[in-house]
């Protein structure tokens, strides 16, 4: 893959907008349930529920990514995620999600690294072993063969 097809910074922080709004959605619905459960609120700061809300979110990416490598923000903007294996294994969207957060939690440090990689890749991508590339638009030409359409 050359580097033309990998995702830069700008199309992945739209990404992660798009995809964060729906997560506050999700967490919305998963908070229904937890008082439906429980019978109660969460106390403020209460860890299990915070764990609880995280592995929704994991939840979320980890079915988009190893159904066909896209969330619904990822969709939009026509970014893909790639492993260098294959498909995306368990482990490696449990690798992906947590060494994201990290990345962000050391004010994005780990977002900005893409930017002096010499393929554009963040933490998250080389800890887990994949890539984000940016798929063509549809009905554009291909590089490939002339008159070919790419899919």
């Amino acid at each position: 893959m050359n580097k033309a097809g990998l995702t830069g910074l700008g199309r992945r922080l739209c990404s992660i907008i798009y995809d964060g709004l729906l997560v506050l959605g999700i967490w919305m619905f998963a908070a229904l349930v937890w008082l439906g459960l429980t019978r109660q609120a969460p106390p403020p700061g209460a860890l299990g529920f915070q764990l609880y809300l995280l592995a929704t979110a994991w939840l979320y990416f980890a079915v988009c990514w190893r159904r066909g490598g896209q969330t619904l923000g990822m969709r939009a903007w026509r970014i893909r995620l790639e492993s260098c294996s294959g498909q995306v294994s368990w482990p490696a969207t449990v690798v992906r999600f947590i060494t994201a957060w990290a990345s962000a939690l050391v004010f994005g440090l780990g977002f900005l690294w893409s930017l002096g990689h010499r393929h554009g890749a963040t933490w998250h991508d080389l800890a887990s072993g994949t890539r984000l590339v940016t798929l063509p638009r549809r009905g554009s030409v291909s590089v490939g063969a002339p008159g070919q359409k790419s899919e």
